[in-house]
């Protein structure tokens, strides 16, 4: 026993020897060195965490090493920060010994001036070694993960009995805890509210129409079709009681390719009918009504609280070209059509037809003349206002929904902050109204 004590003290004499035979200037060296390589260790594990993961992928996909490398490192995260805290801790751990060793060379057993350095070392790394390595890793992780993939992927094989062995014991901590030790093995997925914070805050990076476009998309959850439907009473229909010279002019002056076929309204609906095909027939002089009537196709219904993104589905997978939305008790509310759910997305096409919905904008009084039957959607959207969506889909829904009785002409409210003038009223309805912009009059109900 004592013969091992005094070969362990003659061993510490020899190291004593040797330190002190290493000139001042190489400690100091060392030291500047130590903490050089403790920056860079600081800054690859926050470069590696504020990776984007999904542009990593995009460049992995286009062929990028570096960017498959450094999939294959966060895969691992214990793997990864276990290389990293390690060489980070050794680090640290020796540029304290040097201090010491330093402290000594200059100052003896000086216990305060060694607290000084100490101090002295502990503000350094905080600076030089952490904060500093941290604010640049995490300005340009994206570039610097890529190329510290190269590096950490061959340190850590070289590394790998040691890492293991570190890792029992966090894989047993991990176990206690009851969390899984590969977080990121897992597909990462966004909401469809992150999906859309994320296109937002993109919006530099990409065309205004594309992004316009995107945050439609992730609305068609939100949207039924009830919110973009023709109302029943703008819904061109072709009654087949009719005379038939009516039928032939109302079949030819059409601008829709397929028309709703009924007996005087569409609570008695009988079919759609193909206008082009029923066109070509017409004008010979032996084609009868039932003839007509042969022609109708089945009526294809669609519930009023069917998202968009659903409807859109359903028309492809039943080729229909219109369908028709009714509520709870199957009476028909209105019309709805593949195109009313694509304009919904990329906005309203410009047409020449007659008839054609017409863009609204304030006049120069900031006021401008809308139908009753005008979607609060559309309103919102086209002339910037902020009419609830939750209740009735038109004006006049809101309007007799707010009077609680049939308006009158020249009858003006307030409607969450907007002066509404009703025009024309006829046949229970609102038909015409005149909307002022928020702040250019204040009437109230008159």
């Amino acid at each position: 026993m004592s013969a091992a004590v005094s070969c362990w003290k003659c061993c510490w004499r020899a190291l004593d020897l040797a330190l002190d035979q290493i000139p001042l200037s190489l400690l100091v060296g060392a030291l500047i060195a130590l903490l050089a390589l403790s920056a860079f260790f600081s800054m690859s594990e926050t470069a590696m965490m504020a990776a984007n993961r999904y542009r990593l992928r995009h460049r992995a996909k286009e062929g990028h090493l570096g960017a498959k490398l450094t999939l294959k490192l966060l895969a691992r995260l214990d793997r990864l920060l276990g290389v990293i805290l390690l060489g980070n801790n050794l680090v640290n751990i020796a540029a304290a010994a040097l201090v010491s060793l330093i402290s000594l060379r200059l100052f003896g057993n000086d216990e305060w001036m060694l607290g000084a350095l100490t101090l002295l070392l502990t503000f350094a790394i905080l600076v030089f070694s952490e904060i500093t390595p941290k604010v640049i890793g995490a300005a340009h992780a994206d570039s610097l993960s890529e190329l510290l993939s190269f590096v950490f992927t061959p340190l850590i094989r070289i590394l790998y009995p040691v890492l293991w062995f570190i890792n029992l014991f966090v894989a047993a901590l991990l176990w206690l805890f009851r969390l899984s030790p590969h977080p990121a093995a897992h597909t990462e997925k966004l909401t469809p509210e992150e999906l859309r914070t994320l296109v937002m805050e993109s919006r530099e990076l990409i065309p205004a129409k594309h992004g316009t476009i995107l945050m439609n998309l992730l609305d068609l959850g939100k949207i039924s079709v009830e919110d973009v439907m023709t109302p029943r009473g703008n819904v061109e229909i072709l009654d087949v009681d009719g005379a038939w010279e009516e039928i032939r002019e109302r079949l030819a002056v059409s601008r829709h390719a397929h028309l709703p076929a009924c007996r005087e309204s569409l609570d008695h609906l009988l079919g759609v009918l193909p206008v082009r095909q029923a066109l070509s027939c017409i004008a010979e002089t032996d084609f009868t009504r039932n003839e007509l009537l042969a022609q109708l196709l089945p009526p294809y219904y669609v519930p009023a609280g069917t998202t968009l993104i659903a409807q859109l589905g359903f028309f492809q997978e039943n080729r229909q070209r219109l369908g028709f939305v009714v509520d709870e008790y199957g009476e028909i509310l209105g019309l709805v059509t593949p195109e009313d759910i694509v304009e919904e997305i990329v906005g309203e096409f410009a047409s020449a037809l007659p008839g054609a919905s017409r863009q609204l904008h304030w006049d120069a009084a900031g006021g401008v003349m809308v139908e009753g039957s005008q979607s609060l959607r559309d309103l919102n959207r086209k002339l910037g206002l902020d009419f609830p969506l939750d209740g009735p889909k038109t004006l006049n829904g809101l309007i007799l929904e707010q009077l609680e009785d049939i308006p009158e002409t020249r009858v003006s409210l307030k409607l969450y902050g907007v002066t509404v003038e009703v025009v024309q009223a006829q046949d229970k309805s609102v038909k015409i109204a005149r909307i002022y912009r928020p702040g250019d009059q204040g009437s109230e109900v008159r």
